[in-house]
């Protein structure tokens, strides 16, 4: 039962990489990194080495080399060599009669594991590769071993012959299948979550680039004005002055929109929330116009301060917004609502719609956020996965309450930045 109970735990450190990587990249639109491959793999062996499995004091046995395969895979050679210096240096400190074998040991299996990596990429049959590299690793093992203390072998045949080919068969098929399957849906969904950004700022940009033209068509008429009575200085400077008005309204709302539609960026800063209910209103309110539906923004006196990724931020609420005033389409009167207090040191975004008979049911708002679902025809549902998981990211929290035939709220808790609360209070209480 002891023997068990290390192989149960050999088994488990063998697959930190892929629990940590689910911790680490959930919340995350970007894929695992070299460095991460490194730093998760380096854990895990020395913890597989600190608690490894043994019958006899100097002579030791771990998956070391599943954490090698694994490095070397994914994180390239250059992982897989400080692995190996991780390695050396760990098990000389340990010591014992099994050190010299346990280095001659990694010397052929870090070869073996040089040799199967290029099929293994290549073939479709990874699950067989991971599967007999395990056997392969066990064999090594057992033959130096056998060739320096064949009477501790002959001894501890059971072992050696089911023990720790179990141990690293399972152990390296379950990390590298389990992994390869975590990678392989993060990069679908960060590929779909791109496209769902594609398309929601392709609609956004028809109707843009329709309302672009109102402002450019006053322009031309005023210059025209300009042209026809030039003596009129009067007239002439209140004519100059309001198209430069409608060329910079022009301006700022391609900026914004060409802001939000770039790629996202890995940073985090103080954002007004106030603020960026302007911008959106000002994106989007061509959106709304085109579906005729009306876009009310309401804003909260004192600026409201979160501490976020400024373009994520946007894209949330552009995603939101679109939602809600495409529910709101088919509705007379249709409208949008949204506004913003604080409360308990959160700010509390709330985004309303009248999209009666577009409404929700109970089991409809438990799935939203879910990936893939969505409660439009032709929806996937990854522009709300995406909010969902930047909202989740800076510890906040979404709240949904819709009844059909009456309407939408989404309400978003946003954690307010706490140096700027401070900064507040000290000023009111001055």
């Amino acid at each position: 039962m002891s023997l068990l109970k290390e192989v149960i735990l050999q088994i488990f450190f063998a697959l930190t990489p892929f629990v940590l990587y689910n911790i680490y990249y959930r919340d995350k639109l970007k894929n695992y990194s070299q460095s991460f491959i490194l730093v998760t793999s380096s854990f895990s062996l020395l913890l597989a080495m600190t608690f490894a499995s043994s019958v006899v004091d100097g002579v030791i046995f771990d998956i070391r080399y599943v954490i090698m395969f694994f490095g070397l895979v994914y994180g390239g050679v250059q992982t897989a060599l400080l692995l190996l210096v991780e390695f050396v240096i760990y098990r000389l400190y340990l010591g014992g009669e099994g050190t010299r074998v346990a280095l001659l040991m990694l010397v052929c299996t870090f070869t073996l594991c040089l040799i199967i990596t290029k099929p293994y990429k290549t073939t479709y049959r990874k699950s067989l590769y991971t599967f007999l590299a395990g056997i392969l690793f066990s064999v090594v093992a057992l033959g130096l071993t056998f060739i320096f203390f064949p009477a501790y072998v002959k001894q501890h045949l059971a072992y050696h012959l089911f023990v720790i080919p179990i141990q690293n068969s399972v152990g390296i098929w379950l990390l590298m299948s389990l992994f390869s399957k975590a990678i392989a849906d993060k990069e679908l969904f960060i590929e779909h979550a791109q496209n769902e950004k594609f398309q929601a700022m392709s609609h956004v940009a028809a109707s843009l680039a329709h309302e672009v033209r109102n402002p450019l068509t006053a322009v031309k008429g005023f210059l025209r004005l300009i042209q026809e009575s030039p003596e009129e200085h009067t007239k002439t400077e209140q004519y100059i002055k309001i198209s430069l008005d409608e060329i910079q309204r022009t301006e700022s709302i391609l900026t914004e929109y060409l802001s939000i539609s770039k790629p996202l960026k890995d940073r985090s800063d103080q954002i007004n929330v106030s603020e960026q209910l302007h911008v959106i209103q000002e994106i989007m309110l061509p959106f709304a116009n085109m579906h005729n539906v009306e876009l009310d923004v309401q804003i909260y006196d004192t600026p409201v301060m979160i501490f976020a990724n400024p373009d994520e931020i946007k894209q949330v609420l552009v995603n939101i917004v679109k939602n809600a005033i495409e529910a709101c389409t088919d509705v007379p009167n249709g409208r949008v609502i949204l506004s913003i207090l604080m409360e308990k040191g959160n700010a509390i975004l709330m985004i309303n719609d009248n999209g009666n008979g577009i409404g929700m049911d109970e089991s409809q708002i438990n799935y939203l956020g879910s990936i893939y679902f969505s409660t439009k025809s032709s929806g996937t549902g990854l522009g709300l996965t995406y909010s969902y998981h930047v909202i989740h990211s800076i510890g906040g929290s979404v709240r949904v309450t819709s009844e059909p035939f009456v309407g939408t709220q989404f309400t978003i808790i946003f954690p307010c930045h706490v140096d700027m609360i401070e900064k507040m209070n000290n000023g009111l209480t001055a």
